[in-house]
């Protein structure tokens, strides 16, 4: 079914419909890596149990609950990407409503060449001409806002991926060094057949790990230098408000160029573009407290 819909694209929208398509399967591919890592979390956990050694059942415990944090922030990575593909498909949507216009204009051409060769004398080539400019003012309009709906989505789009991407790293990072610190409580040096390992001291350390690990999560904020947006306060027609138009015939009569590099038309506000919650707008849970997922890994924080 998908392959049929595929086929049917508009010639416009073919590309864009193929790419976010193929979105659609890496965002499959990273909620399957959430689950995989989730599920080594806890046999991870479950190893570390059966070597009926203390030090590394605790440790390697505690190492579960970060990489199974590690697999819910996959999860909600994917969930951001969703968004950022839902707003290419605005553009791939407007892309598909403009061909019709398209099409119609270049029919209406090929019409009236065909009648100049064939029956250059024909009452019919004079009302042709008069549909094509019709048709030809249509086609201007859709044109326009194609041109202000894709530079508006392809940043907002971008927007929330790459708030997105930098979200996920960071936490990552979060969740990485304290995963270091973790390793730092095993004791590793060498013994000699007969001697004894001496019991875990450390587990209340180990247990303050996860806990700075899940405030450093709560407390995360995104600093990002913000995407600026010139489409903030377009029409709802996806062209220019009235205001701006007046202020560039204005600009023009005093010789000052009116350039549509600006056009950008805005079919939804879009956030501020500063961090990815204001981006994105996810929702309440973003399984970024560790708390959540230590039942997974085995283990009571």
């Amino acid at each position: 079914m998908a392959t049929l819909r595929g086929i049917r694209q508009p010639e416009l929208s073919k590309k864009l419909f193929a790419m976010i398509k193929s979105e659609n399967h890496t965002i499959g591919a990273y909620e399957s890596a959430g689950r995989e890592r989730i599920a080594i979390a806890s046999q991870l956990s479950d190893w570390g149990e059966a070597t009926n050694d203390d030090s590394v059942s605790d440790v390697s415990d505690k190492l579960g609950v970060l990489l199974s944090e590690l697999g819910e922030q996959e999860d909600n990575f994917a969930q951001n990407l969703e968004d950022y593909r839902g707003v290419l498909k605005q553009i791939r949507n407007i892309e598909s409503s403009v061909q019709p216009s398209r099409d119609h204009k270049a029919k209406i051409a090929d019409e009236i060449q065909k009648l100049k060769y064939k029956e250059p004398e024909s009452t019919k080539i004079v009302q042709l001409e008069q549909e094509l400019v019709r048709a030809e003012a249509q086609n201007l309009v859709a044109e326009a806002q194609l041109s202000n709906v894709t530079r508006q989505k392809l940043k907002e789009a971008y927007d929330v991926h790459f708030a997105a991407t930098i979200e996920r790293a960071e936490k990552q990072i979060i969740l990485a060094k304290h995963g270091r610190r973790l390793l730092n409580l095993l004791d590793d040096t060498p013994m000699v057949p007969g001697d004894a390992r001496p019991q875990f001291e450390h587990a209340a350390q180990a247990r303050q790990v996860l806990n700075d690990a899940e405030e450093d999560l709560r407390e995360w904020e995104p600093r990002l230098e913000p995407v600026q947006m010139q489409s903030q306060g377009m029409g709802t027609n996806l062209m220019p408000a009235d205001s701006q138009v007046a202020e560039r015939g204005i600009a023009g009569e005093r010789g000052v160029p009116g350039s549509t590099e600006g056009i950008q038309s805005p079919t939804e506000k879009v956030g501020e573009g500063s961090h990815l919650h204001g981006a994105i707008a996810p929702s309440e849970t973003t399984g970024s407290e560790i708390g959540t997922t230590r039942s997974t890994a085995g283990t009571a924080v």
